[in-house]
């Protein structure tokens, strides 16, 4: 249909549904600060989408969409976050320890296992249901575990844990 027969008003009112974020199957076990995290984004999800709900006609409608698709997906999230013990064992990788490890190569990584929400690999904070993640929670410094990677699998050495102060 031509854009000429198209209702401007009608048009400008709604919103294309956008898509829903996927929710993993793997358990929703979080840090601390993850918890957090989910917390205060809930809430300034909460508080844009009244900022939006208060421009009443003048609000943008893809924009409250999109912020009602997110309070969904995060409030879920949040409602089926399991919070783990603190990782304090330096013996033994859990989610929330810092672990150093070293590959093949010599290159030298420290990251922090944490929770799906909390991870943010440039930073080194490592999913624990990844690939990495899943090689190193039981490990132990010495340890030389697998990393299955898709550019190939990589022997990597732990080197130290340390505790989630």
């Amino acid at each position: 249909m031509s854009r000429a027969f198209v209702n401007e008003d009608n048009a400008a009112a709604q919103a294309d549904q956008p898509v829903e974020r996927h929710i993993s199957e793997q358990p929703n076990y979080v840090t601390a600060s993850g918890l957090a995290q989910l917390q205060a984004h809930v809430a300034l999800l909460q508080s844009q989408y009244s900022e939006q709900s208060a421009r009443g006609e003048q609000a943008d409608k893809q924009r409250q969409a999109d912020i009602e698709r997110d309070l969904r997906y995060f409030n879920q999230r949040l409602q089926s976050a399991q919070v783990v013990t603190p990782a304090i064992s330096t013996e033994k990788i859990q989610i929330g320890s810092w672990v150093t490890f070293v590959d093949e190569q010599g290159n030298q990584q420290r990251i922090q296992l944490v929770g799906e929400d909390q991870a943010d690999a440039a930073n080194g904070l490592i999913n624990w249901a990844s690939p990495l993640g899943r090689a190193l929670l039981g490990a132990q410094p010495g340890d030389e575990v697998t990393w299955k990677r898709p550019a190939g699998d990589q022997v990597i050495e732990i080197v130290a844990i340390e505790a989630d102060v």
